[in-house]
């Protein structure tokens, strides 16, 4: 069901970011201090997939979707709609769409986790390799680089433009063709640290470089809105149209955490590192690797296969009092690694991977304790990585994410990093889409933005008392990781 427009009065100028997920819309209208004016939401139709690895949607149901959610936005604004001075678009990372020379979709977007041109990525990955390694990265089964080969093969001469979500929505917005933001393009086979794209891939695919779009820097303007949108949306001709984000990269920007040497731990159902470096650093496993930032920085981030979802089978009404039993217990006796899948690819890359357990529960509550434990040590071995990479870790570590609600667990990662957390409250891409759009408008860059718009959270610090037990428990933890072959010695 799609959510009702919620405002507030303030009448201060004004940024919307929108937030082009895989089920829905998101439209978040915010002022210059970071205070919600407005928000909207449209449902979008699932996507479908099928048993080839196919993964589309209809690509044309985006922009009204978009439309209506500005309009209700924009609607319920005190100015209805006329204090909005930018907006920024952010969306799935690898998703893309056909397009024919007047930019209309030529068939469905290939989503994110379409798996039909896995054959064309691996011979990408072949083609391009001394690039991939400069920018440590490679081109995984699912990269949007393939998706761009299989749409040349599938519409021929037909195929004008491989565009991307944010692409589509933009020329909705001006009425024109728009650049792409190098953090949407990096899956496509965009280089951002030589500025272009990976021509020697694509002429072995014989893929017209002109077909992909010009690439410009996350923040900078694209376009202006034109009359058609205005009318349609609620927004004022002539405002600023922004470039956005990928969906992760623009929820970490929303924690705040945009320079150097500040990271955030998303605990969602997995749980994903990502942070701010000043240079570019090259993991040879494969278990990090870098979008750029929008002031020339990178954004070095993995996501591990363990996380929340290792209280999956707890009902949800019962994690309160698990919680407040694990406080009350203290550390754990026993260790346990609560991967629920097969294999790891963060903080180590291992295919053999699996949960384990050094010892047993003497209940419920010790058991409870012991798994979001785990989760902690995988996140003290995520920085630790990090760190033995050469990239400086500052500050309180930034907390986002579901599991992050939980006071008990956010103390126990305190406890086991030895660092403050700083929980989030509002880590959401919408609101880094609408930091984006501030940048260069409400605000003179990124951090400025973050510096006036993100408000700080609740700061977590280690609890002393069980520090020692836990570091024990890290020990052998990591003893059991190594002993098993997954994790190598440093």
């Amino acid at each position: 069901m799609s959510g009702e427009p919620h405002a507030t009065a303030p009448r201060s100028p004004a940024v919307i970011g929108v937030d082009v997920a895989t089920a829905s819309v998101r439209v978040l209208c915010v002022d210059g201090r970071g205070h919600v004016l407005a928000e909207a939401r449209r449902d979008l139709p699932p996507p479908v997939r099928g048993g080839d690895g196919a993964s589309e949607q209809d690509a044309r149901s985006w922009w009204p979707a978009v439309r209506s959610a500005l309009r209700r936005t924009t609607s319920a604004l005190p100015r209805g709609g006329r204090e909005v001075v930018a907006v920024a678009v952010s969306a799935t990372s690898g998703t893309i769409v056909p397009a024919g020379a007047d930019g209309e979709p030529l068939g469905p977007a290939l989503m994110y986790d379409d798996r039909r041109a896995a054959d064309a990525n691996a011979e990408a990955q072949r083609a391009g390799r001394a690039r991939w390694d400069a920018l440590g990265l490679s081109v995984g089964p699912t990269a949007a680089l393939g998706r761009a080969v299989r749409c040349l093969r599938t519409y021929g001469s037909g195929l004008r433009h491989v565009l991307h979500t944010p692409d589509v929505v933009g020329r909705e917005l001006t009425g024109r063709p728009v650049p792409a933001d190098w953090s949407h393009a990096l899956k496509t086979g965009y280089d951002p640290l030589a500025g272009e794209w990976a021509h020697e891939v694509f002429d072995a695919f014989d893929f017209p470089l002109a077909l992909l779009p010009d690439v410009r820097a996350p923040g900078t303007e694209a376009g202006r809105v034109g009359p058609r949108a205005a009318e349609a949306t609620g927004l004022p001709e002539g405002c600023s149209v922004r470039l956005g984000m990928t969906d992760g990269c623009a929820g970490q920007i929303a924690t705040g955490a945009v320079e150097p040497g500040r990271f955030v731990g998303v605990l969602g159902t997995t749980y994903v590192l990502k942070g701010v470096s000043a240079d570019l650093v090259r993991d040879a496993t494969g278990a990090l690797y870098s979008h750029r930032h929008p002031d020339g920085w990178w954004l070095p981030g993995g996501a591990s296969n363990t996380g929340g979802e290792c209280l999956a089978d707890v009902d949800p009404a019962r994690l309160p009092a698990l919680d407040a039993a694990a406080g009350a217990r203290g550390p754990a006796a026993y260790v346990c690694y609560p991967l629920r899948r097969e294999g790891e690819r963060f903080p180590f890359v291992s295919g053999a991977a699996r949960g384990f357990a050094l010892g047993s529960p003497r209940d419920e509550a010790e058991a409870h304790r012991a798994a979001l434990e785990g989760v902690a040590f995988v996140e003290r071995l995520a920085l630790e990585r990090v760190e033995r990479l050469g990239i400086p870790v500052s500050g309180p570590l930034y907390a986002a994410g579901g599991g992050s609600r939980s006071p008990v667990w956010t103390a126990i990662r305190a406890t086991v990093l030895n660092r403050p957390v700083r929980v989030v409250e509002r880590a959401e891409t919408a609101f880094g889409a609408a930091l984006l759009a501030a940048s260069g408008t409400l605000h003179e860059n990124l951090s400025a933005s973050a510096e006036a718009m993100v408000r700080a959270g609740a700061l977590v610090e280690p609890e002393p008392d069980e520090r020692s037990a836990l570091d024990d428990g890290y020990g052998r933890f990591t003893a059991a990781l190594r002993e098993r072959g997954w994790l190598p010695e440093d």
